[in-house]
């Protein structure tokens, strides 16, 4: 990512004062302080993913607060997911404290104070994602601040490695395939963190949140089978075919809309792919779990207000 602001250049007094300035438009509200004085030195690369947004923080070592006078400030909900590549950092919120050595990562909560500590240089990837790509998926967010991620599961590392590398190259993934990315690495990041709650007593609204994300990752595996149904999942999950339905409803859906839903996403997107353009669009509604052609059409313009093949047309068009 390009280097979008390092106090190289400015003059000495003004470092401290300049790099507040920086952090607070990249990330949220924060008072930052060191006492290396004018010999603090630090840089900020900055790049939108999507809702996302990657950067990277190169510095020397300083105090962060995000205090509760900065938040009644400004209405900034996001989580931050701090990656370590250099030196270590330490975060304390809810009342938890933790570090970030190199290969780890945890994550903060901007709507309630927290606390960075570096004591020495450092340099960390953050990814800043709003607060309800993971609250859809795994409810609060309270459980998990603060706390390391590192090599304790295979997927601990497997999120780190993709964000980081997502992140690296963030300036150069067109808008067409940031979205995706973003809520791929939010699929990665909530699968990791639901891992870990699954550990700790959760309240009733986290552990509903959790088991429902568990249960769309699995309508996701299946998405392409015209035999996937609410029976066959209950069966799966050990549950009630009504519960299942009531855990929908939290989202203002059903288990068959979300289906349906899911399904005319792919082929909305596969229908408007170049590199698909050879396919008939009865083989990608078929692909996707559909069997009946008349009625993919109809739905597909309900939902989009095109038919697919208008759709086709305008995305190859645009």
């Amino acid at each position: 990512m390009p280097i979008l602001f390092t106090t190289d250049g400015s003059p000495g007094h003004r470092r401290l004062a300049l790099w507040q300035d920086i952090v607070c438009d990249v990330y949220v509200g924060l008072d930052c302080a060191s006492d290396l004085g004018t010999a603090f030195r630090g840089s900020v690369t900055h790049a939108a993913l999507g809702r996302a947004v990657c950067s990277e923080v190169s510095s020397d070592r300083q105090r962060v607060h995000r205090t509760r006078q900065r938040i009644s400030r400004a209405d900034a909900d996001f989580v931050l997911v701090a990656l370590g590549r250099e030196g270590i950092g330490g975060v304390v919120q809810d009342g938890r404290d933790t570090v970030i050595r190199p290969g780890e990562f945890a994550i903060y909560d901007t709507t309630r104070p927290y606390e960075l500590q570096f004591d020495a240089a450092f340099r960390q990837i953050v990814f800043k994602l709003p607060r309800e790509m993971l609250q859809r998926r795994i409810g609060p967010t309270e459980a998990v601040t603060a706390i390391t991620f590192g090599a304790d599961s295979p997927l601990q590392p497997l999120a780190y490695d993709f964000v980081v590398k997502l992140c690296e190259r963030a300036d150069q993934i067109g808008a067409e395939h940031a979205e995706r990315l973003s809520d791929q690495a939010a699929d990665l990041l909530a699968m990791t963190l639901a891992e870990r709650l699954r550990t700790q007593p959760l309240p009733a609204s986290s552990h509903r949140a959790a088991l429902l994300y568990r249960i769309k990752a699995h309508i996701g595996t299946r998405l392409s089978d015209p035999d996937l149904s609410l029976p066959e999942v209950a069966r799966e999950f050990g549950l009630s075919a009504r519960y299942i339905n009531d855990l929908f409803s939290d989202q203002e859906t059903s288990f068959q809309r979300y289906v349906l839903a899911e399904r005319l996403k792919q082929c909305r997107r596969d229908l408007g792919s170049l590199a698909l353009a050879h396919r008939q669009i009865s083989e990608i509604a078929f692909s996707w779990g559909f069997n009946d052609l008349s009625h993919f059409g109809r739905v597909f313009r309900e939902q989009f207000g095109l038919s697919p093949r208008e759709w086709r047309r305008s995305a190859v068009t645009r």
